[in-house]
């Protein structure tokens, strides 16, 4: 019987993740990304019609909702509601490693964008697909 879904250490996954963005799994109502931002760098300022939620794994940052700013670290949860302003930056001198789960989809299943420019420059969006 072959299993469906995703099982894997994820804090694992998060800690080794180099890139900026890397979807992992799309289900057909949520989907698992990886995200590291480099020193002093951010997601960027945006606002999605979705749900999202962020664990830190490794780093210090910030989470910004709706202007209000907390600092966050390892070990952090951070719930976004949809229509939130928000954004995730770096504060610190180390990569900040952490994952998200959009509710449902926002990226392609599969995306790698290995740069914060990358993925500003690909005006991607989810396309239905799931991994499954």
């Amino acid at each position: 019987m072959v299993m469906k879904g995703f099982v894997q250490d994820i804090e694992g996954l998060a800690v080794k993740n180099e890139d900026f963005r890397q979807v992992l799994y799309t289900a057909k109502y949520c989907q698992l990304v990886l995200m590291a931002l480099k020193p002093k760098e951010e997601i960027g300022a945006e606002v999605h019609k979705l749900d999202q939620f962020f664990r830190v794994e490794e780093g210090p940052g910030e989470a910004v909702l709706n202007g209000v700013r907390t600092p966050i670290r390892a070990g952090f949860a951070v719930i976004v509601p949809a229509g939130t302003h928000h954004n995730i930056i770096n504060t610190g001198s180390v990569p900040l490693k952490l994952y998200t789960i959009y509710a449902p989809p926002n990226h392609r299943d599969g995306v790698v964008h290995h740069t914060g420019d990358e993925a500003k420059a690909d005006n991607e969006h989810f396309d239905g697909k799931t991994t499954e």
